[in-house]
């Protein structure tokens, strides 16, 4: 199935036949500009997007993007639709979405349940809990609801939590053949943070509440999360029945940070505790600041991108810091002042640059393939899923402020279906949450980067130029 273009794809088509090199102009803080710039850089985005030709699998990128970038690409499509009103990609959204949350209904489709880790789930369920709280358009009801998405993969979480090994923790692989399988990674474990606390405001279950306080205090406890705001990567486990996993890397990643500061504002909100949730966003806040912004207040992966050696998966990370940080001034709006002129500072530097035309590797408007360092002041050479991921998110979430309400929950406009129990029947049965007590009306995705070697042998190096 492809999808139908509409207004915005015939424009594109004029300029693609004209052979236009139309680099992206953009005016940041003017709503018409951010949307027409974010059109751009959609377009490019969807054409590295094959699952929707025929024969080919939907949902799917193709190599050498894994699965779960699919996901992530997926998750910002729905807020793109959101934003800026544009229903071009709704169609293969919902399409993908549906596909792979597979006959069981709890993203473990079959071509990906060996490889599949606790992570790469995540983000699939984050693009379902992103069209629940946007109020995406509904699918039909003998399909899977976006709201049931999320409490199965919840479930399935709550599930594999493990305090026979570190106290307690999500492990990064499901598996135990997969290689990592002996490893506790924060970005899993922010998964199931981030969908817990906003599944706790969207459905007002404090089942989902205690669940995220529990998440975020073993984060502390395991050395992941300091006080002063520092995420690290993640805790290698010795061994069967090791409580005490020392062995920390302590790699910092923009998505380990934006995941949790998401998360901690999104508890804020919701929480009779919310004057502990808000020391910790402002001391991840801050930490993320002082890591992954230069002196022109633009957004850089700190560990690799001044390196130059940040991989396929690494290129997609700072598009998530962005989104997360636009969420958090939603949540907690104290951050506004401090986050805003970031993301703005940001969108300009991104926009300028998608001003590529290489020989392969795009097949969007030639001039507006978008690099991935933004400190360059135009593009890099370096064209790509993440990299139009990162600035199409970039642009587009500078209109939070301007255009998008609060994410809705079950008592202000939800529209999806939940199912307080999805997930468990399929898989390992867990303890069935507490009645949702706003009735049947409850509305409604990684190969993490950092490998246990590093976690052994790699520290020292990490901490050179730290």
């Amino acid at each position: 199935m492809r999808w139908n273009f509409g207004a915005a794809g015939a424009v594109v088509s004029l300029l693609l036949a004209a052979q236009s090199v139309v680099a992206i102009d953009v005016t940041i803080g003017n709503e018409a500009s951010v949307k027409a710039a974010a059109s751009t850089i959609a377009y490019g985005l969807l054409k590295f997007y094959t699952g929707n030709n025929t024969g080919d699998v939907p949902g799917n990128l193709p190599d050498p993007y894994f699965w779960w970038e699919a996901g992530a690409m997926f998750g910002t499509m729905v807020d793109y639709w959101f934003l800026t009103g544009d229903t071009t990609y709704n169609e293969i959204t919902t399409q993908a979405l549906l596909h792979q949350a597979s006959p069981t209904r709890d993203f473990m489709p079959e071509n990906q349940t060996r490889t599949e880790g606790n992570d790469d789930q995540g983000f699939w369920a984050m693009a379902a809990m992103s069209a629940a709280e946007n109020k995406f358009p509904d699918p039909p009801s003998d399909q899977p609801q976006w709201l049931a998405l999320v409490q199965a993969v919840f479930n399935q979480y709550a599930s594999r939590w493990d305090e026979e090994t570190c106290g307690g923790g999500l492990r990064w692989q499901i598996n135990t053949f997969n290689n990592g399988f002996n490893y506790k990674n924060s970005i899993s474990n922010g998964c199931f943070f981030n969908l817990a606390a906003r599944l706790a405001r969207f459905t007002g279950n404090q089942t989902y509440a205690d669940w995220a306080t529990k998440i975020f205090a073993w984060e502390e406890k395991a050395g992941l999360i300091l006080p002063d705001g520092s995420v690290y990567d993640g805790a290698g486990v010795p061994g069967p029945g090791a409580q005490s996993c020392p062995s920390i890397d302590q790699i910092q990643w923009s998505y380990n940070h934006g995941i949790f500061l998401h998360g901690a504002a999104v508890m804020s909100n919701v929480t009779n505790r919310a004057a502990l949730w808000e020391t910790r966003v402002k001391s991840i806040l801050t930490s993320t600041v002082g890591l992954f912004f230069n002196n022109q207040s633009i957004m850089h992966e700190a560990f690799c991108e001044d390196r130059g050696f940040c991989d396929i998966d690494q290129q997609s990370f700072k598009g998530y810091l962005t989104r997360w940080m636009a969420g958090t001034t939603q949540m907690a709006s104290y951050t506004f002042e401090t986050i805003n002129p970031l993301l703005k500072a940001s969108a300009a530097a991104a926009a300028k640059a998608c001003s590529g035309s290489p020989a392969t590797g795009f097949n969007g408007i030639p001039g507006t393939a978008c690099g991935f360092k933004w400190t360059e002041g135009g593009f890099d050479g370096l064209p790509g899923v993440g990299e139009q991921m990162n600035a199409l998110g970039s642009v587009m979430y500078t209109l939070v402020d301007r255009v998008s309400p609060a994410p809705v929950t079950a008592d202000t406009g939800g529209t999806s279906k939940g199912n307080p129990n999805a997930g468990s029947e399929a898989r390992d049965p867990v303890k069935a949450l507490k009645p949702i007590t706003t009735g049947d009306r409850v509305a409604a995705g990684f190969l993490t980067t950092a490998i246990a070697a590093s976690v052994l042998g790699g520290c020292a190096f990490i901490m050179i130029g730290s």
